[in-house]
């Protein structure tokens, strides 16, 4: 099992940028596939991003239009989102997700395991 433990949220401008971090406990990180998914007021939770379990392999969802990247570093038990050119419909609680069986790219949140309990992001206009 292991825990994950967001943090990074917070309030930014339009246009701006936020690096959010999901820190695991556990010494088989490396073993599993992560993901980030968001959820706005009222919609139902969606994909960003999944990465693979060396690093080497992303997926994201097409809306971004490459605005955000997501990096993990597997000596820190850490994914990152790092998120630019913000929007204010970018505004959700963004949580981190851990899959055991390494998916990163289906998008559906029913093939991860293991979630944290989430941050707040909030873009102004």
């Amino acid at each position: 099992q292991v825990q994950l433990v967001e943090s990074g949220g917070g309030l930014v401008q339009a246009g701006g940028s936020l690096r959010l971090s999901c820190a695991a406990s556990g010494r088989t990180f490396s073993s599993y596939g992560m993901g980030w998914f968001r959820q706005a007021p009222g919609k139902a939770r969606e994909f960003v991003a999944g990465i693979n379990r060396s690093g080497g392999g992303t997926y994201y969802a097409e809306f971004l239009k490459d605005r955000f990247t997501i990096s993990r570093d597997n000596a820190k038990n850490t994914v990152y989102l790092q998120m630019n050119s913000l929007r204010p419909e970018d505004t959700a609680v963004y949580s981190c997700a851990a899959s055991r069986l390494g998916t990163y790219y289906s998008g559906q949140d029913s093939q991860f395991d293991y979630w944290g309990q989430g941050t707040q992001v909030t873009v102004s206009s």
